[in-house]
């Protein structure tokens, strides 16, 4: 199968999807051809195209291979100013955090009942992570009323939304100012009362040192791979420090709430003593969007603090 009509099969069947269920950002296509590896991303009517090869422009075949992607791109509807080209290579420190001086392109989105605010080209990442739409969709759909719900390392809010679009109170907590900004205006994007939540600007980990137990009906955890930053020491890795986040927010926690726990990390396992004295659960399978051909694109658990 071409390129062209890859992408064509992909657009048919994925706009149906779209429409029927009033999304407007979605996966286009997911590095489902060897020799074309690449992700497309839709927002509106623009395309978000993401290599993922050092080196993408250093072998002829290639190049070649990436202009008649474009090309394809091009019959598809999305022309060259309408689709921006983001390379993402591998570094130790969280690159979705660092802004450039661009001028912004924000958009705002719909995901069903709800509504975000993308940057499509100032951050490596846009604001809203596709792949948890599944879990936006379960929380919003759910009767939170009057729940206490904590999301930590929130980024932009959209889960904290969803939450407190289900009747949760929120507490989102992040490091960066500019992100609690952000989850504020999609906040109000979805008229949501900014005065029945709250919004920390702390390291989650040192939030949770302080934090008291028996504090939350449920708590969301979606830290980044890895991170470092100037306002605070040291740095921090989900494989060394997801066991001390989980057995904190099990604390958190009050009796019968419920702990979610994600991560982008291909290579990550659970703490196997952990994931047996809590019975946390592997649900990645059923957190993946169906636009998704990469299902190892994030793992996801999740957990009841049992009944005393």
């Amino acid at each position: 199968m071409s390129i062209l009509n890859r992408l064509k099969k992909n657009q048919k069947h994925l706009t149906k999807m779209a429409k029927r269920h009033n999304i407007t950002a979605y996966r286009l296509y997911d590095r489902d051809i060897p020799e074309f590896p690449y992700i497309v991303e839709v927002f509106n009517d623009y395309a978000v195209i993401s290599l993922r090869l050092k080196a993408i422009d250093e072998e002829e075949s290639k190049k070649l291979n990436y202009q008649e992607f474009l090309k394809a791109l091009d019959e598809l509807g999305y022309p060259n100013e309408k689709r921006l080209v983001k390379k993402r290579i591998k570094s130790g420190a969280s690159e979705q955090y660092k802004k450039n001086k661009e001028k912004p392109i924000i958009l705002t989105v719909n995901e069903g009942p709800l509504k975000f605010e993308v940057n499509l080209n100032q951050y490596l990442d846009t604001g809203l992570f596709l792949d948890h739409r599944p879990w936006r969709k379960k929380f919003n759909e759910s009767d939170l009323t009057g729940k206490k719900y904590l999301n930590l390392f929130c980024y932009s809010g959209s889960l904290s939304v969803a939450l407190a679009s289900a009747g949760a109170i929120v507490t989102s907590v992040d490091l960066s100012k500019n992100y609690l900004e952000w989850a504020k205006k999609n906040f109000q994007l979805n008229g949501l009362d900014l005065n029945k939540h709250s919004f920390i600007e702390d390291d989650c980990l040192s939030f949770l040192k302080e934090l008291e137990g028996n504090s939350f009906d449920g708590i969301v955890i979606d830290p980044p791979t890895f991170s470092v930053s100037k306002k605070f020491k040291g740095t921090f890795d989900v494989d060394r420090d997801h066991s001390f986040l989980i057995r904190q927010c099990h604390k958190a926690l009050k009796s019968g709430g419920v702990g979610y726990f994600s991560n982008n990390l291909r290579s990550f396992k659970m703490d196997e003593q952990l994931q047996e004295r809590y019975s946390i659960k592997d649900i990645s399978y059923q957190s993946i969007p169906i636009d998704f051909h990469d299902k190892k694109i994030h793992q996801a658990f999740s957990w009841i603090k049992s009944l005393p």
